[in-house]
C-alpha cells in the first residue's frame, strides 16, 4: 500500500516582515543543448514534490557558460499561474525581460533565443535565483522589438519566456559559470531551504539520516566526464575534482600506489564536494564515497590513470585503453 499521509504544511507569516517586489537587472540564460546534467526536485516516494529547491549543480558542457542579458527591472516580470485539470495540473512560469537596447547586438538575440529551448535564471529582491525552464518540458522564447514613437518614445527589445514546471520558478543555489567567472562556487547553504535566508540549516557537511545520491556527471579540471568504473587515462596533472549530489559523505580521493588518501567534506548539507591538489604522471586516482545514510559503507566509485597524453573515446572522454573495468574492490585497495 502506499503512503497516502498528508505533506501539507502550514505556511506563516510575520506582521510587519517586508516582501521586496521584483527582479533584479541582469538575467542569465544558456540553451538546455549545453546543459549535460540538472539538479534536482525532491520528490516523495509518490512523486509528490517536497521542496521547491533545487538540489546539485547545473553541469555544463566543457567550456559552454551562462549568458546574461541587462535589463530594465522596472519594466521586467516573472510570474507563474496554475494550468492543466486535476490531477495533473502543473505551473506556467513567464518571464517579461526587457532590455533597453536595439541595436545589431540586441537584434541578433532573436536568432539564437528564438525556435531554442533555453533557461533563464532570475534574480529577486531578496537575492534569491529563480529558474524558468525545466528538464521536463520545452521553453517557449520570443523577442519583440520596439523602435519607440516620436520624440518621447522609448526603445526595447523584450525576451517572453513561457515554461512549464511543477512549481513557480524553483529556487537555485549553486554554481553559475558565466564568462566573468563562477558565481557560488561552493553552492548555498540555503540550497533546500526554498531560498529563505533565515533559519533551517546552513551548516556544512553531509545531511545525516539520508540516504546519498551522486551525480554520474563529474567535473576533472573543469571538464565533464561520465563516471563509472574505469575512465582510462586522464591528462595530468589533476589539480581539481568536483562532485555533485545530495546527502553525500565518505568521500576521499585515493593516489599514489595508495600511500595518500585525501577526505573530503562534503559542504552545503551535502551537496558540493570539491578536491584540489596536484597529482602529476604517472600516478592513478581513485574515488571513494559512503554508501548509506551513516557513511559506514564505503565502496570504490571510479579511477582512473593520470598521464602525460589522452586516449580519446568516441564520446570525447577518456576511455579505458584495456579491458579493466573494475568498479569494486576493497576500501583503498591495501592488502
Amino acid at each position: 500500500m502506499p503512503d497516502c499521509s498528508s505533506i501539507q504544511r502550514s505556511l506563516a507569516w510575520c506582521q510587519g516582515k517586508p516582501e521586496l517586489p521584483g527582479v533584479k537587472r541582469r538575467v542569465y540564460y544558456i540553451s538546455k543543448y549545453d546543459i549535460l546534467q540538472w539538479p534536482e526536485l525532491q520528490h516523495d516516494a509518490n512523486g509528490r514534490l517536497q521542496s521547491a529547491a533545487y538540489s546539485g549543480d547545473f553541469v555544463l558542457r566543457a567550456d559552454a557558460k551562462w549568458k546574461f542579458i541587462d535589463i530594465i527591472a522596472d519594466k521586467s516580470q516573472l510570474t507563474s499561474e496554475a494550468q492543466g485539470e486535476y490531477p495533473s495540473q502543473t505551473q506556467l512560469n513567464k518571464l517579461v525581460a526587457v532590455h533597453p537596447g536595439v541595436d545589431d547586438e540586441a537584434s541578433a538575440a532573436a536568432a539564437y533565443l528564438n525556435n531554442n529551448d533555453n533557461v533563464f535564471l532570475v534574480e529577486d529582491m531578496r537575492g534569491s535565483i529563480r529558474v524558468v525552464g525545466s528538464d521536463k518540458w520545452p521553453t517557449k522564447t520570443t523577442v519583440a522589438q520596439d523602435l519607440g514613437q516620436g520624440t518621447t518614445g522609448t526603445t526595447s527589445t523584450t525576451i517572453n519566456v513561457e515554461a512549464t514546471d511543477e512549481c513557480p520558478a524553483p529556487f537555485y543555489a549553486g554554481t553559475i559559470d558565466t564568462d566573468e567567472g563562477a558565481i557560488n562556487p561552493e553552492g548555498n547553504p540555503n540550497q533546500n531551504t526554498g531560498g529563505n535566508t533565515g533559519g533551517g540549516n546552513s551548516s556544512g557537511g553531509s545531511s545525516s539520516g539520508s540516504t546519498p545520491s551522486y551525480n554520474n556527471i563529474v567535473l576533472i579540471n573543469g571538464v565533464s566526464y561520465s563516471v563509472s568504473g574505469n575512465l582510462g587515462t586522464i591528462t595530468g596533472p589533476i589539480t581539481s575534482i568536483k562532485i555533485t549530489g545530495s546527502h553525500m559523505n565518505n568521500i576521499s580521493v585515493v593516489y599514489d600506489s595508495n600511500n595518500i588518501e585525501d577526505h573530503v567534506n562534503p559542504t552545503n548539507n551535502g551537496i558540493v564536494a570539491t578536491w584540489t591538489g596536484n597529482v602529476t604522471a604517472p600516478n592513478e586516482i581513485s574515488v571513494h564515497r559512503g554508501t548509506d545514510a551513516n557513511g559506514s559503507t564505503i565502496e570504490r566509485w571510479f579511477k582512473f590513470t593520470v598521464g602525460s597524453g589522452i586516449v580519446p573515446g568516441p564520446s570525447g572522454n577518456d576511455q579505458p585503453s584495456s579491458g579493466d573495468d573494475d568498479n569494486g574492490g576493497s576500501y583503498l585497495d591495501k592488502d
